[in-house]
Formats: structure tokens, sequence, C-alpha cells
């Protein structure tokens, strides 16, 4: 399985968009090693770097870089699932959090939803229930663990096929891949 892991995030899982191409971010202070984008498209280019503790998006038309994956550290002793809700408690209003639970997507994957769904609106796209690092009704996103990692990711992937490969994402010195 390591060895798999390991095969996979020698090369992008998917080809790039049209315009684009993969480039291996690697980021030691930060603890991330990723496949991003770097796209030309005449009129505009994009790419993808750190700034902080997150990996952001920036367009060359304008406006300010947005994270797509923000990096996070355990604590010392503290579990992936004590982290993840530590975290969402920090960055969510508390009446806010709640009113929300912890769930696993995958065996990786974990979110936050309601503990009671709201009634689907027929009209129009809702707010996100449980925050900005909550489950969103309108893209995918979501915290992700490792297994040995003394960090968690918080991914963006948005609506459409993201310009980074969330499928080979690895923590560095954690010993696990995807």
């Amino acid at each position: 399985m390591i060895l798999l892991a390991l095969f996979l995030a020698l090369a992008p899982s998917r080809p790039p968009v049209e315009g684009c191409k993969w480039e291996q971010l690697t980021d030691k202070r930060l603890g991330l090693e990723a496949w991003v984008q770097r796209c030309d498209f005449g009129f505009r280019k994009i790419d993808l770097f750190v700034q902080g503790n997150s990996v952001v998006i920036r367009y060359s038309d304008g406006g300010n870089p947005d994270p797509l994956i923000d990096v996070f550290d355990l604590k010392p002793g503290e579990t992936a699932e004590a982290g993840l809700r530590r975290i969402f408690a920090a960055h969510t209003k508390k009446a806010v959090a709640a009113k929300c639970k912890l769930v696993r997507k995958d065996a990786n994957r974990f979110t936050f939803v309601p503990k009671v769904a709201p009634p689907p609106s027929p009209d129009e796209i809702p707010d996100p229930q449980c925050g900005p690092f909550g489950d969103a009704p309108d893209g995918i996103q979501y915290f992700e663990v490792h297994p040995g990692a003394r960090k968690v990711l918080f991914v963006r992937v948005g609506q459409d096929e993201p310009l980074f490969d969330e499928q080979t994402l690895r923590l560095l010195g954690s010993g696990a891949g995807k």
C-alpha cells in the first residue's frame, strides 16, 4: 500500500487542463507535496503557490489569492479527529459549530454537517450550514487526514475539476501518502 501511494505521488492522476501543465509543488516548511497546474490561456494566467499555511490560487487578471489547501498542525498527543474538531471550532461561530457534527466521507476524508438536515430549497443554493469549514452545498470541500501524520489538511476542491491533484496530496515526513 505504501509503495502504491509513493508511486502515485510520482505523477498526477489525470492529464492537465488544456492550456495548463502539471508541476510538483513541495514545501518542506509546510510539510506538503502536491501536483498543481500552471495555466496560460493567453488572456489569463493562473498559478498555485504557498502563502502562509496554505496553497493558494492566483489569477493574473486581479484579486487576492484564494486558499485551496490549508495545512494545520495537530497538538502533541492529539488524535486526528480531536484535531479536526478543535480546528473546526476555532474557525466557526460557536452557535453554528454547536449545530454540526463530524462525519467520515471515506477512509481519509471528513466533513462537518448539520446534526439535523435543513429542508431542501428548490429555488437557491443555501449558505453553508456549518460555516466556511463545513460541508459546502455548492462545491466539494473536506478535511483530510493521513495515517501517521501530525498535520491535517482542509481541501477546497470546488465545483469543477481542481487545478491541483487531490488524489496525490502528500504530507511530508508522515511516511504515508494516498
